[in-house]
């Protein structure tokens, strides 16, 4: 029956459904999908359609950054910023420059607190085996950690061939936590990274602003933006005393997830649901209804 609806009137099913189904039952968010859960346990305390397999961006960054670690290598090894042997799948601009080189744990701290696009490909590149057999590594970590929606195409995030869900991601940021290196060189503020072949350094900064605030505590942060995926934000963070894993995906604009953040953070205090602006609502009930037709059922939040 859903699948035989005019698209006028799947939307209006998919706005009520949305409405009915999360109102009283959490914080009002923007972002279209959503999880929420204490540091250490997987279970969540909140979810909106915790479980729909959507692009993840440069979220897939945290997933590069684990594979390396783990393989062991050494983290003062300077690599080399040789040209992509396949092209990106979107944009793939950089200020670095192509055959210069830089220690391998610098190399991870830019591509995690600035999203370096060729940072990653360059991890990837100098993995054992090399990017295809390390593109093989991240899903076969993925497997090892429950993270059944889960699947990658390549370490930067660039495609949208990317996918996870959010209750997965809650599962990625507890095994990374595990790694002090990774909540160091995802939450640090601003670096200046000093080039070799040439000599040369480029300053970057954090694209998540919440590292900057003490007041938030962030302990792990990583953001993602793709076209297909919307504005997406994965963080560590000190919710009224306690370390609350966020993650939201799919949400309008570069304020949507931070102004989540403040809700979630709100409601883990008061219960106050918050409101979230109409052109984000709209954004929402858009995306919702799209999803609906491609799924050929309604929407549900979990």
């Amino acid at each position: 029956m859903i699948g035989k609806l005019k698209s006028g009137a799947l939307l209006l099913l998919v706005m009520v459904l949305a409405t009915t189904t999360q109102a009283g039952t959490g914080p009002n968010l923007a972002s279209v999908n959503a999880a929420v859960a204490r540091v250490g346990d997987d279970n969540l305390v909140f979810g909106k359609n915790a479980d729909r397999q959507v692009p993840i961006a440069s979220v897939t960054k945290l997933m590069t950054a684990l594979v390396v670690l783990e393989s062991g290598q050494p983290l003062d090894q300077p690599l080399t910023f040789h040209e992509r042997h396949t092209p990106a799948a979107n944009n793939a601009y950089t200020r670095i420059r192509v055959d210069s080189t830089l220690p391998r744990s610098e190399v991870i701290r830019i591509a995690l607190m600035s999203s370096e696009n060729f940072a990653a490909y360059t991890l990837a590149s100098n993995h054992p085996g090399g990017y295809d057999a390390f593109v093989d590594a991240m899903n076969e970590k993925a497997r090892a950690l429950g993270m059944s929606g889960s699947r990658f195409v390549d370490p930067t995030g660039l495609s949208a061939l990317n996918v996870s869900t959010a209750s997965d991601l809650v599962r990625l940021v507890n095994a990374t936590l595990k790694h002090p290196e990774i909540r160091d060189y995802s939450t640090t503020g601003y670096y200046r990274a000093h080039f070799r072949n040439p000599r040369y350094s480029l300053s970057f900064g954090n694209t998540n602003p919440l590292v900057h605030r003490d007041s938030w505590g962030v302990e792990l942060s990583k953001t993602g933006y793709l076209s297909e995926a919307g504005r997406c934000l994965v963080m560590v963070s000190d919710m009224n005393g306690e370390k609350i894993v966020t993650v939201l995906l799919d949400s309008l604009g570069t304020r949507s997830p931070l102004g989540d953040s403040g809700r979630i953070k709100r409601w883990l205090d008061t219960g106050e649901p918050g409101s979230v602006a109409k052109a984000a609502r709209r954004y929402e009930q858009e995306k919702n209804a799209a999803y609906a037709v491609a799924d050929n059922g309604p929407s549900t939040v979990n």
